[in-house]
C-alpha cells in the first residue's frame, strides 16, 4: 500500500453513506487530504456527520461544499448525479477534479460530461467495494483494501488531464484499491454479470420467499441455509440505489437478464429428465469459479466470508 502524502488539500464529499463515508475515513487515515467536506440533502445524516466528528465542515448547500475543493467525490445514487452536477457546476474552482462512485458508468459519464464545468477534470469511477449497510455509521476505512476500483476517463490527448488520472488512481491506491482503468460501457456489461444480475436475482428469490402461501414468514426465518441467507444479505442492500442502478445500466442488465433465462432452462431440462452428467459438469465448472476468487484475494473460505473484518 502506497502513502503518497497530500494527494487534495480540499476534499468534498456530496452524501455520506456507506461508500461516501468510507472515503472519508479512509482519506483521513491515510493521510491524503488536508480538509474534508461534507455535503447531504438528509438534515439527520448532516447532524450525524457532526456527532461523528469524520468532516471538518458539513452543509447541505453543495455549491458552497464544492467552491475550494480540489477533489469533489459524488457518492449518492446514480440518478441524482444530474441533479447534483448541475449544483456544483458553477461552483467547482478549475483544475479541480469530479469523480463518483457510482455503480454504473454510462449514464454518469454522460450526466458529467454534459455539465459546463469549465477546466475541471471529470473522471467517473467505481470502487466494487460494499456491504448491506447504509448511512453515515456504515463507512470504514478499510472497506476498499484489496478491492478493485475502475475508472473510465474520457479519452483524451491532454496531459493535465493524464495526470489528474494517475492522481485520483493513486488516491484509490492509498487505501489499499487495485486501480483499473476501462471504457465506461464495458464496465456497465461486466458489472451487469458480477453484480447487477446477482442482485436482481436475490431481490427476486427472497421477494418469491415471502409470498409463498404454503411457507410462513416464520418458518423462511427459522430454517433459513447458508444459501438463502446469503441472498437476503444481498436483497437488503440498499433500494434506492438500486433501483437506479436498473433503470441507468437497463440495456446490459437485460441483455444479461435473457441470458441468465436461457441457461436456467436448460438447467430445468436436465433437473427434469434427470440428465446427471451435465448437472455435475455445471456444478463442476462453477465451483471452479469460486475457488479462483478466494484465489485472487476477492474473497475469504471463512465459513462467514470474512465479512466481520473492518467492521466497527
Amino acid at each position: 500500500m502506497s502513502h503518497p502524502g497530500i494527494l487534495y488539500p480540499n476534499m468534498t464529499v456530496i452524501g455520506c453513506g456507506l461508500i461516501g463515508g468510507s472515503v472519508i475515513r479512509a482519506a483521513r487515515a491515510h493521510g491524503v487530504v488536508s480538509q474534508i467536506t461534507v455535503a447531504d440533502a438528509n438534515a439527520a445524516h448532516r447532524a450525524r456527520v457532526v456527532e461523528l466528528g469524520i468532516a471538518d465542515h458539513v452543509t447541505g448547500d453543495i455549491a458552497e461544499a464544492v467552491k475550494d475543493a480540489d477533489l469533489v467525490v459524488i457518492a449518492t445514487p446514480v440518478m441524482s448525479t444530474g441533479e447534483v452536477g448541475a449544483a456544483l457546476a458553477a461552483a467547482m474552482k478549475p483544475g479541480a477534479t469530479l469523480t463518483d462512485v457510482g455503480s454504473t458508468k454510462t449514464s454518469v459519464a454522460e450526466a458529467l460530461r454534459a455539465l459546463p464545468l469549465g477546466h475541471v477534470f471529470v473522471i467517473p469511477g467505481h470502487p466494487i467495494a460494499g456491504t448491506e449497510q447504509s448511512g453515515p455509521d456504515a463507512g470504514f476505512a478499510e472497506l476498499f483494501e484489496n478491492r478493485w476500483t475502475i475508472l473510465t476517463p474520457a479519452e483524451s490527448d491532454d496531459e493535465a488531464y493524464a495526470a489528474a488520472v494517475a492522481k485520483l488512481s493513486s488516491f484509490w491506491r492509498s487505501f489499499g484499491a487495485q486501480v483499473e482503468l476501462m471504457d465506461e460501457k464495458h464496465h456497465d456489461l461486466v458489472m451487469a454479470v458480477v453484480s447487477h444480475l446477482p442482485h436482481l436475482i436475490a431481490y427476486t428469490i427472497v421477494g418469491s420467499a415471502a409470498d409463498l402461501e404454503n411457507v410462513t414468514e416464520s418458518e423462511v426465518i427459522k430454517y433459513s441455509a447458508s444459501g438463502f441467507r446469503d441472498f437476503t444479505r444481498i436483497a437488503a442492500s440498499d433500494p434506492t440505489m438500486w433501483r437506479d442502478v436498473f433503470l441507468t445500466n437497463k440495456d446490459a442488465v437485460l441483455e444479461m437478464l435473457g441470458r441468465f433465462t436461457e441457461d436456467l432452462q436448460a438447467m430445468s431440462r436436465a433437473i427434469r429428465w434427470g440428465d446427471a452428467d451435465t448437472l455435475h459438469a455445471h456444478f463442476t465448472r462453477t465451483r471452479a469459479i469460486r475457488r479462483g476468487i478466494v484465489a485472487a484475494g476477492q474473497e475469504s473460505a471463512e465459513p462467514n466470508f470474512g465479512r466481520d473484518r473492518g467492521k466497527h
